[in-house]
């Protein structure tokens, strides 16, 4: 069995880099996969970012609404199954748990529950407090059967932040209540994840002298067998000397160029090992069940051979870097038996609503049928009647609108076809009849036609000039139709008078709005013109402004002492008297002191305070 823990630093930006879900947990093939920060919030979640066939996932989401906090932290464990019902795999949890104080109301489990704290044991704490610390979606507790999985993203806490101080010994104070109960039960207990702890000199490329004195790096000390705990950091177990093996680099200041950083993702293991024998004293879990441990440099973000292996960094402008800013650690567990059927808890993805949907009823799916249905039915009656409408209106003669479509004789009770206005005096009833079924037929189809070319012109935007174009050949066709319509229905006798005095005067109005729109046309054209001139002269002096900045700001930019190089603008984000101020550094990448080609340290303030908004 192998299990991985990895601190994505943003499950959508690593679902994007690998492809998808599938592709990034295959890429480590491992059976259990626990990522920590995924920056995911409850209303968020749906199944590409949390589901993927052959696995099993258990997530807990930030539930807090307290500024910086929301879309912050997250957890989740992937558990790669052949089944996730009747199965004996030991990677599928036969019970699982959001947050590890067993108070939270989403938290649900199977029967085999995991054990709850002794009342005793939390009385110092509300229930209110206790519920804080579950509330930022920073574990997820699965059982194995032969082990307990804790999936932990420990808090973060700077020198001087005395809340965030706080919240970390709560979290910390609590958790360890929770494994001591579980370990009094006689469970084996495997806690993994991002903890924020660097625990010895060695996990960290700039321990100074005050080092031992962090009051984390004390209880983290603590909880080893070494120092009369339970637990066993199984990289060190596996590799108590080696050197420059870190987890977790800065990601503003480059220093994963020259393995800068610190080793804080951690894999700790309690228990007695599997083996059922009276001798257990040379035996224990790392001992007979641990067969390596390691950490995937090969998912950091920088790689020697990219264009970066000059160890000139620009704080990340010029190279965008794809990966997280930590790298994952995996351990390989040896003769891991079966356990009994059981299928997968009920906290699994594949039953949370907002991943899955809400199962609809039967009724509700008939009645969605039947107003479908309905609305069908409706819509065919009204696109009917609009046909019938359209083709009953009158002839606009004066109207800018007019198609083919005005020009269609009526119907009368009888079925056959009368024009409504006689178009010559000895037309006969007879010829218009014969002809006006093909008529009608015919010029509907072109109707229809022409709605569709209306409907394909109006699916984009069109400019003015087009619109003119437009109203002219529609304005010519509606003339042509006019005079074919005339001419067939009046071969018999002379046209009469009253049309030939309307199409005049049609002609002659229409020609006058051709040559008002001609008119328009022409002074559209010279405002674009006069406008895209303007737009070209404002481009060229904001471009010579821009370089005549960017000169101003590069002569401005102090040079390091120690490369005689540009420095770099930073702002400084802490909050304090100097929030929002402007400073330079050297723009080499962070590394140790006795390195010439790194950072040399080199710092200046800017001449002015930025304004604080």
């Amino acid at each position: 069995m192998k299990i991985v823990t990895y601190n994505v630093n943003g499950l959508r930006q690593r679902i994007t880099q690998f492809g998808s879900l599938r592709n990034l947990l295959h890429s480590f093939d491992a059976d259990i996969i626990c990522f920590q920060e995924t920056k995911l919030s409850r209303q968020d979640v749906t199944a590409d970012l949390v589901m993927a066939d052959g696995y099993e996932s258990f997530f807990s989401c930030t539930r807090t609404s307290k500024k910086g906090r929301t879309g912050y932290s997250g957890v989740i464990t992937f558990c790669r199954v052949s089944s996730a019902f009747s199965s004996n795999e030991a990677a599928l949890p036969l019970a699982a748990e959001e947050g590890f104080t067993g108070l939270m109301r989403d938290s649900q489990t199977s029967e085999d529950k995991l054990p709850l704290f002794m009342e005793e044991d939390l009385e110092d704490y509300s229930k209110d407090e206790l519920l804080s610390v579950d509330g930022e979606g920073r574990c997820i507790v699965t059982d194995h059967g032969h082990f307990v999985l804790f999936n932990i993203y420990g808090p973060r806490a700077g020198g001087d932040d005395t809340e965030r101080i706080q919240f970390k010994q709560k979290f910390y104070r609590i958790l360890q209540k929770r494994l001591e109960s579980l370990l009094h039960q006689g469970r084996r207990i495997f806690v993994v994840g991002d903890l924020n702890i660097a625990p010895f000199a060695i996990d960290r490329c700039d321990a100074g002298p005050d080092f031992d004195k962090n009051e984390f790096r004390r209880w983290f000390k603590s909880m080893l067998i070494e120092n009369g705990g339970h637990f066993s950091d199984v990289f060190r177990a596996k590799h108590p000397d080696k050197r420059d093996e870190y987890t977790c680099w800065s990601q503003s200041s480059g220093a994963e160029v020259f393995n800068y950083g610190s080793r804080i993702d951690h894999i700790l293991c309690a228990g007695s090992c599997l083996h059922k024998s009276d001798d257990l004293q040379c035996h224990s879990f790392i001992r007979c069940h641990v067969k390596e441990c390691e950490i995937l440099t090969q998912y950091k973000r920088f790689k020697p051979e990219s264009t970066l292996s000059g160890h000139r960094w620009k704080g990340g402008q010029s190279i965008k870097l794809e990966g997280s800013d930590h790298a994952p650690v995996f351990v390989t567990l040896m003769e891991i038996p079966e356990i009994p059927l059981h299928s997968t808890p009920s906290l699994s993805a594949r039953y949370v609503p907002m991943v899955r949907g809400v199962q609809q009823t039967l009724v509700s799916l008939l009645m969605k049928r039947r107003v479908s249905e309905s609305c069908k039915v409706t819509h065919g009656d009204i696109s009917m009647v609009s046909t019938c409408e359209r083709i009953e209106e009158p002839v606009d003669i004066i109207g800018s609108s007019t198609s083919e479509c005005d020009f269609l004789p009526n119907k009368d009770l009888g079925g056959s076809i009368v024009e409504p206005n006689a178009l010559s005096a000895g037309s006969s009833q007879e010829t218009v009849s014969k002809s006006g079924s093909v008529y009608e037929k015919s010029t509907i189809r072109k109707c229809n036609e022409s709605k569709k070319k209306a409907r394909k012109s109006q699916s984009s935007q069109l400019s003015l000039r087009s619109f003119f174009q437009k109203s002219k050949n529609l304005d010519n066709g509606v003339k042509d139709s006019c005079t074919g319509f005339s001419n067939n229905q009046a071969e018999p006798s002379q046209p009469n008078s009253q049309l030939l005095e309307t199409s005049t005067v049609f002609d002659n109005s229409s020609d006058h709005v051709q040559d008002e729109v001609n008119t328009d046309v022409c002074d559209q054209d010279l405002a674009e013109l006069n406008d895209s001139s303007r737009k070209e002269e404002k481009g060229i002096i904001a471009s010579q402004e821009w370089q005549r900045i960017q000169k101003l700001m590069q002569s401005s930019i102090p040079l390091c002492k120690g490369h005689k190089e540009p420095c770099i603008p930073r702002v400084v984000k802490k909050q304090g008297a100097n929030f929002g101020r402007r400073f330079y550094v050297c723009a080499r990448a962070e590394g140790p002191a006795s390195n010439p080609e790194a950072n040399c340290g080199y710092f200046k303030w800017a001449t002015s305070k930025s304004r604080n908004k």
